[in-house]
């Protein structure tokens, strides 16, 4: 606020002296008028004259209406020997009030100098101004190629985030309990001759909390903690990117014990040589600048670089040389157990219904990050606060995990019956072959109401997190991705845009399982290698490490996967058409089945349904 008004403060001056001086000059006034003194003894002898005020020489006549005159009189004679000598009637000028003003030197110079001084006067603050603003860009300038890194302090109680705060991950936990130990009792391990890594790179797919661990670590070991993005160091200007490294490091070294955060260190490390400017490219001098820095540790200094990317495979490889980042910590997806204690953080403060379960929401969402989870929990209280509830419930948990997954219900949408219906007995595919499949993950729910841009969902959840799947499973699954094109074709004679989707997925499922995981007649070997070219953007480039003949191969080994599928899919349903119909009405009837329900109809045992 005060930064604010200093920069206001000159600009509010000058407007209103230049608003002084325009009201000054431009203000209409009613001004006296200029009578002679004949004039003046008339009005006294006709009794006119109110009040005479005497300035020096000037006269100030107001007369009884109000009305006000100027005159003037000689400088030699007085007043009253000027009106005798004019022949005013001596009665008359006793009524008049007369009253004598000294004239005070300030005004007389004021009204003398001001016309003179006040252009000078505005031309200095005009001047004035500018150079503090010249002042103030050279500051900025100076300060350009400081860090801008964010410091956390420990003694901040509000804002420390410690191991408790962070659920699951317990084996980076244990990796990083040894940076904390190493910043509380350095001594300890340095008269074993032990150095401690002056790196630790965490690594993991977005949203798994990698920037949530490290401040974790920096609130365990109660040191500050220097947070700084990679994209934050590179401006326009060559050197400014490396000066700030220099300075983020200095100031770290100066707080010692402390942890420098570099968060997505993918927008420096990147491997050099790759793009356009060789080595005068800002980019790759900032990152010179880093691992010089990181060389440059004494082995006392009680500074730790911790950094997070979800791209390792871009690094440069001396980042990741022993000596710099010595050690990686990978953050993975949540496990069931860590999704339930990651549901137990995020609901701590929030008002649940006695029937919410935990453990229940943490099997509905396998592949979730800790960020989808939070997202999950918040889309629940906006949509319990929506519903003018108190508390949430599992119905609204439930239809977060969907606004999760697919976006938010398009009840509104426009769909005529007979789209509908198409889209009823779509769905009915997927989830009848789901059911009647025995690797294929269990069908929780069928809905044919919009959500983003599907028209309808199948929500088929596995039982359990699955690290390492079978070439039988990824048949089921096949089978499954074709079941609602092979319900249209069979029930319809016709094909929709409606399976666009499937199809894609299904034909790049079969292609990994011919390319990547050797799941077919061509053998236990991989087919093309996928590189990165970082040249005037981002392009993926397939490396093609076999012949025409094997690509044709290849092609039919893809084929013949998703027609065996097809075919799987046609199968069941024809066998199993009258539950298909039974299916397909009751969606168009209720628009949504849950499992309990869905699973009555195809005659398999219920459970309780989610949001029941």
């Amino acid at each position: 606020m005060d930064k604010l008004f200093k920069n206001i403060s000159p600009w509010l001056i000058m407007i209103i002296l230049l608003g002084g001086i325009l009201v000054l000059y431009q203000t209409p006034e009613k001004k006296p008028a200029d009578v002679s003194l004949s004039q003046v003894v008339s009005q006294i002898n006709e009794g006119q004259v109110k009040s005479i005020d005497i300035e020096g020489n000037a006269l100030t006549i107001t007369l009884q209406d109000g009305a006000t005159e100027k005159a003037s009189k000689e400088s030699e004679t007085s007043l009253t020997e000027t009106f005798s000598n004019y022949g005013v009637n001596p009665e008359k000028l006793n009524a008049v009030s007369v009253t004598i003003k000294e004239a005070s030197g300030f005004s007389f110079w004021a009204a003398a100098l001001l016309p003179f001084l006040l252009p000078f006067i505005l031309i200095s603050l005009f001047i004035w101004f500018m150079m503090r603003q010249a002042q103030r860009g050279n500051a900025q300038a100076l300060s350009f190629g400081l860090s801008r890194a964010r410091v956390l302090d420990p003694k901040d109680k509000r804002k420390r985030i410690t191991f408790k705060d962070v659920a699951g991950s317990a084996e980076a936990k244990m990796e990083l309990q040894e940076v904390v130990d190493f910043l509380r009792h350095p001594k300890k391990f340095l008269d074993m001759g032990a150095k401690i890594p002056k790196g630790v790179l965490l690594l993991g797919s977005p949203g798994t909390g990698k920037t949530l661990m490290a401040k974790a670590v920096a609130g365990e070991a109660g040191v500050p903690f220097f947070n700084i993005s990679g994209s934050e160091f590179v401006e326009m200007f060559v050197g400014v990117g490396a000066s700030r490294v220099r300075d983020l490091f200095k100031q770290a070294k100066k707080s010692a014990p402390s942890i420098v955060f570099i968060d997505e260190i993918d927008a420096v490390g990147r491997q050099r040589g790759t793009g356009l400017g060789g080595g005068h490219d800002e980019r790759e001098q900032t990152l010179n600048q880093i691992l010089v820095e990181m060389d440059g540790f004494e082995t006392d200094t009680s500074v730790i670089v911790i950094a997070a990317t979800n791209r390792p495979d871009v690094l440069d490889p001396a980042l990741l040389r022993p000596g710099r980042f010595d050690r990686r910590v990978t953050m993975d997806l949540p496990d069931i157990n860590d999704r339930e204690k990651i549901l137990a953080i995020h609901t701590k403060n929030k008002p649940l219904e006695d029937s919410v379960k935990l453990r229940r929401l943490a099997e509905r969402t396998p592949g979730f990050s800790g960020a989808d989870l939070a997202n999950l929990v918040n889309e629940a209280a906006i949509l319990a606060t929506r519903r003018n509830k108190k508390t949430i419930g599992m119905a609204e948990l439930a239809e977060s995990i969907e606004k999760v997954i697919l976006g938010p219900e398009r009840r509104s949408r426009v769909i005529n019956p007979k789209e509908k219906e198409i889209i009823a007995y779509h769905e009915s595919g997927h989830a009848l072959v789901g059911a009647s499949l025995p690797l294929a993950d269990p069908v929780q729910k069928v809905s044919i109401i919009s959500r983003g841009h599907a028209g309808g969902y199948t929500l088929a959840v596995p039982q359990e997190d699955k690290t390492l799947h079978s070439k039988s499973y990824f048949y089921d699954e096949l089978a499954v991705l074709l079941g609602g094109y092979a319900s249209e074709k069979m029930i319809f004679g016709d094909i929709t845009t409606g399976p666009s989707n499937d199809l894609e997925r299904a034909t790049q499922m079969a292609r990994n399982m011919v390319t990547r995981y050797g799941m077919s007649d061509l053998g236990a070997r991989t087919f093309g290698k996928k590189e990165e070219l970082v040249f005037l953007g981002r392009e993926m480039h397939e490396e093609r490490n076999y012949s025409e003949k094997t690509a044709q191969d290849i092609d039919g080994e893809v084929s013949r996967l998703i027609n065996e599928a097809f075919d799987r899919a046609t199968n069941i349903l024809k066998e199993k058409r009258a539950i298909l119909t039974t299916l397909a009405k009751t969606l168009l009837e209720k628009e949504t089945l849950e499992k309990e329900e869905f699973e009555k109809i195809v005659g398999l045992p219920g459970t309780a349904p989610l949001a029941a």
